[in-house]
């Protein structure tokens, strides 16, 4: 059974507007809580499920009705990607996976620490990373924010991940306000200093040069995509899907040729050589 979600207690945001675009205007799926978005579609001929964490002003956790990604959302994503892959256990080609992220934090509360958090973002970084094991292909859109441990449970275990070109969708592990208060700066600071040093940079342009991400797309209205725009999206996330059934590894170390990323690729070597010894 499935069931539109019209509730009106939820705020529109990239992410519910990205993936009812992409989904081509499929039901949602019924048993979700509104703040997670299931809908099961096709991509260049292959099914796929298409999932978003989306606000939910009527959210019985405070900390999580902006889009965070809190207790309900964690347990939930596990959910509809685990369904995902117990549906397809025996059959020979495993659906795609898209998550579409618009995700401007995990939400920080006493209730969310004290029921365990961690263990809900962990079960949900699990999921995705077991689905692609399994031999899911797993894509990751970023369409707005992406940030701390949100992104770690949302996309962050994706065989590839694409992000629009467009300035509102940024990446990192604290959104500049906490920055700055963790760091005793001020916003503009935080803003100067990380123009010269690219890891803390919020943009997505610096954020590829630490070679996470394998495409960026421009688009014309990433907040409201014209059709134009929903046809370039798919068109990337076809490319995308091709590119992870020709990789015969079906890994992450795509993600280890980025220029800003020499010193890790070097640990990793270092690290390697020593086991082997």
């Amino acid at each position: 059974m499935t069931t539109e979600s019209t509730d009106t207690n939820q705020a529109s945001s990239r992410g519910a507007t990205w993936l009812a675009a992409l989904s081509q205007g499929a039901p949602r799926l019924a048993d979700y809580p509104a703040s997670v978005q299931v809908a099961d579609g096709e991509l260049a001929g292959r099914p796929v499920r298409w999932i978003a964490v989306v606000p939910d002003a009527a959210s019985p956790f405070p900390r999580a009705r902006q889009g965070e990604v809190g207790l309900r959302e964690g347990w939930t994503l596990a959910r509809a990607v685990h369904d995902a892959v117990q549906a397809d256990r025996d059959a020979p080609v495993k659906r795609a996976i898209v998550a579409v992220v618009d995700t401007p934090s995990q939400a920080y509360g006493r209730r969310e620490e004290a029921f365990g958090i961690h263990q809900s973002l962990a079960s949900a970084a699990d999921a995705y990373a077991t689905a692609r094991l399994q031999g899911h292909p797993v894509i990751a859109l970023l369409v707005g924010k992406a940030m701390s441990g949100a992104f770690l449970a949302h996309g962050y275990q994706a065989n590839r991940i694409v992000a629009l070109a467009d300035p509102g969708v940024q990446v990192h592990a604290m959104g500049k306000e906490a920055a700055a208060r963790i760091t005793m700066r001020s916003v503009e600071d935080l803003e100067a200093f990380a123009a010269t040093v690219p890891p803390m940079a919020y943009d997505i342009d610096n954020y590829a040069t630490l070679g996470l991400l394998w495409r960026r797309v421009p688009v014309s209205r990433a907040e409201a995509p014209e059709a134009g725009d929903v046809t370039t999206v798919r068109a990337t996330l076809e490319a995308a899907l091709a590119d992870i059934d020709a990789d015969p590894e079906r890994d992450l170390r795509s993600r280890l040729g980025g220029e800003n990323r020499q010193a890790s690729a070097r640990v990793r070597e270092v690290l390697a050589r020593q086991w082997q010894g």
